[in-house]
């Protein structure tokens, strides 16, 4: 006899609808690794992305700038429209930001402006493309503050090596001190 809740006189229909939930429940589901953008199978991704309301989704970023927009999502929604949320964004695209608002400029500028900064390299680490970086940019205007414009400034990062190369030598001076016999 199974385990069921059924009592001895329950139907066949019951009995069978019965044993078609029990086989039901045995088959895994995989809802927490769906909302996860760390576990969620790639295919999964777009969907994710609109749940979470993720502004902005292209199909040929790398896989690692998706996960990480949907690692931010909720926090720049949360955010929005504040410098904060500025970075956040930047940063979900695997960029650095400079931020100096027009009270921090010399001169200052304009009330509700800003400058921006923006230090980003392509996922394998060349120049970002221009495409690439538009879409930042575009992600930008979606994030500010709706009052506030800024000025754009492209930073470029490069990585390279230094050579030292040393040498020792080693000198060992004695004094001698000699007497003359005669």
């Amino acid at each position: 006899m199974s385990n069921s809740p059924l009592p001895p006189n329950a139907t066949p229909m019951e009995r069978a609808l019965a044993a078609v939930t029990e086989r039901l429940e045995a088959i895994p589901l995989p809802y927490p690794d769906l909302w996860n953008p760390d576990t969620c199978p790639a295919g999964h991704l777009p969907w994710l992305a609109w749940t979470l309301s993720v502004d902005d989704w292209k199909a040929d970023w790398s896989d690692a700038i998706k996960r990480s927009r949907l690692r931010s999502a909720m926090a720049i929604q949360r955010r929005k429209g504040t410098a904060n949320s500025v970075r956040m964004v930047v940063a979900s695209f695997g960029g650095a930001v400079t931020i100096r608002e027009w009270w921090q400029q010399q001169p200052r500028g304009q009330p509700h402006t800003f400058e921006l900064t923006l230090t980003l390299n392509g996922s394998d680490g060349r120049a970002a493309s221009a495409r690439f970086v538009d879409e930042v940019i575009a992600e930008v205007e979606r994030t500010k503050p709706v009052r506030s414009h800024f000025g754009f400034v492209q930073g470029l990062q490069t990585t390279g090596n230094v050579s030292l190369v040393t040498g020792i030598r080693i000198i060992n001076y004695r004094r001698l001190s000699m007497t003359a016999q005669g």
